[in-house]
């Protein structure tokens, strides 16, 4: 997108709309949810192909059902991005509530910085911005920039508001390889189709063969940090609660790929009690290991 049409976009439409009361911006929701369902059928093969493949035993009718609740809750998360333009603390503070941060004290008393591992459920970007002001690690998070500098500069102020400090992935060696003045945490994104799909860890996952992001365990175990599973869920429209369990305190004493399988179980376990609010959009099954490996 050209810079000055986006900027014109973004202060005539997209930060006054942010400022509107969540009631409102849901009202803006459900016609969206309308445009993208029933006028653009947006992504609507992939989607629906993504969760009957995953659920060979629900019926046409539950499938349909659930993907009608994807599309609801993915126009939610619209709306929920736009108003993290301008949603105060004491806002996202009531609409995202971590259940367990002491958990993460008892590491942060242990001295051990702390790789979490997390993924696209619920709403990531609100979870993005109530993070920065969570417990006594300092909160850090891979992205990947966007192609608009002007766009990228205006989420990660969003994201960074309360304190999380956003870096590009072909930084990360360097952010563990820093010297903290206390331990740190730094969230990974671990349920995306990987860039190069030969190199990553192949496991069952929603039944079916896929291949997995191994940078969270890796680097666990570079740097000998424990691992926590970060689960988000919908509690109601603009609710979410956070809680986090520790996948292992010692990397190094788990077999290859044992992480991530414990990390994919978890995961698997969050989406099949609602299965709507995982991002069923992702390409996440874009080729199967034979044609990746033929």
């Amino acid at each position: 997108m050209n810079h000055t049409l986006g900027a014109i976009l973004y202060f005539v439409f997209l930060f006054p709309l942010s400022k509107l009361p969540y009631f409102l911006l849901y009202s803006v929701s459900s016609v969206v949810y309308i445009i993208l369902y029933y006028l653009l059928g947006y992504r609507k093969k992939i989607i629906s192909e993504n969760i009957s493949l995953s659920f060979p035993n629900k019926s046409k009718a539950e499938i349909k059902i659930i993907v009608k609740e994807f599309y609801q809750h993915f126009a939610d998360l619209l709306v929920e991005v736009i108003k993290n333009f301008s949603v105060s603390n004491s806002q996202i503070k009531k609409r995202v509530v971590f259940e367990n941060p002491e958990l993460l004290d008892e590491l942060y008393a242990k001295d051990k910085s702390i790789v979490i591992a997390t993924s696209h459920y619920g709403n990531w970007e609100m979870l993005a911005v109530a993070i920065g002001d969570l417990a006594k690690h300092k909160q850090h998070a891979i992205y990947k920039p966007l192609n608009s500098k002007f766009y990228d500069n205006k989420m990660k102020v969003a994201r960074e508001k309360l304190g999380l400090t956003m870096f590009p992935m072909a930084d990360t060696l360097k952010y563990f390889k820093m010297k903290h003045e206390s331990p740190i945490a730094i969230f990974f994104a671990s349920d995306q189709w990987p860039s190069n799909p030969k190199r990553a860890y192949w496991t069952q996952f929603l039944g079916r063969e896929t291949p997995v992001l191994m940078g969270a365990e890796q680097y666990a175990k570079l740097f000998d940090w424990p691992v926590v599973y970060c689960e988000m869920k919908k509690v109601k429209r603009g609710h979410y609660s956070v809680r986090f369990e520790c996948i292992t305190e010692s990397p190094n004493e788990l077999a290859k790929g044992e992480i991530m399988e414990l990390y994919g179980d978890k995961l698997e376990k969050t989406i099949r009690s609602k299965p709507a609010y995982w991002l069923w959009s992702h390409r996440r099954w874009k080729r199967t290991k034979e044609e990746v490996f033929s």
